[in-house]
């Protein structure tokens, strides 16, 4: 089995093409779904500010309102890899399969970001890149659960004796994605730090 990301990549290719169609377009959708119902969008930029009160996200919201790119970068990348590991990578590695339901989150931002009016548009046109860097970053570990999950159900398929062995493969496999997991969510949380950052500084002047 290959050791370098890349290389998994390539070896299942067509597994990775299909979440990455299956994520983007569930946010395409749910930017179509909030052109047609504005209400929803509504309901859902509700329902993440209420969230950005809560005690963990708290911090990083008055890093970004205190201009503070670096400090907001790093709090944004911590939060989102410990969420990417826990609800993704930890939560398959209990119940195969399971960290795929993260793809629920591709549609609330599809409702959230829909550039439904001139306002909304500005803010989205920069914040695009934001959506797919990080979403990249829960493409490869939805895609690392996806491999374990199948090499777990029907190891005699993949080449394992016991469900066992497909199980322990799974595990390593998805440790040496998360190199590449890291390295964009990183990439991403400095851009959409910078980003937003910028953005807010345009609007309050």
């Amino acid at each position: 089995m290959n050791a370098i990301p890349i290389g998994i990549i390539r070896a299942n290719r067509w597994p990775y093409l299909v979440i990455n169609v299956i994520y983007y377009g569930l946010i395409v959708c749910g930017m179509i779904v909030a052109a047609l119902y504005p209400p929803l969008q509504q309901i859902m930029l509700a329902r993440m500010h209420a969230e950005t009160q809560s005690a963990l996200l708290a911090p990083v919201v008055r890093a970004y309102m205190s201009g503070n790119i670096p400090l907001a970068a790093l709090l944004t990348f911590l939060v989102n890899s410990a969420a990417t590991f826990v609800q993704i990578t930890l939560l398959s590695a209990l119940i195969p399969f399971s960290g795929l339901m993260v793809c629920t989150r591709a549609v609330e931002w599809g409702l959230a970001l829909s550039p439904t009016t001139p306002r909304i548009a500005a803010v989205m046109l920069p914040h695009s890149l934001t959506l797919l860097l990080e979403g990249q970053g829960y493409i490869l570990a939805m895609f690392g659960c996806y491999l374990s999950g199948k090499w777990f159900l029907r190891p005699g398929k993949y080449g394992f004796a016991t469900r066992r062995d497909g199980y322990v493969a799974g595990l390593r496999v998805n440790l040496r994605m998360y190199p590449l997991i890291v390295a964009v969510l990183a990439v991403a949380a400095v851009y959409e730090a910078s980003e937003v950052v910028a953005v807010a500084t345009l609007v309050r002047h």
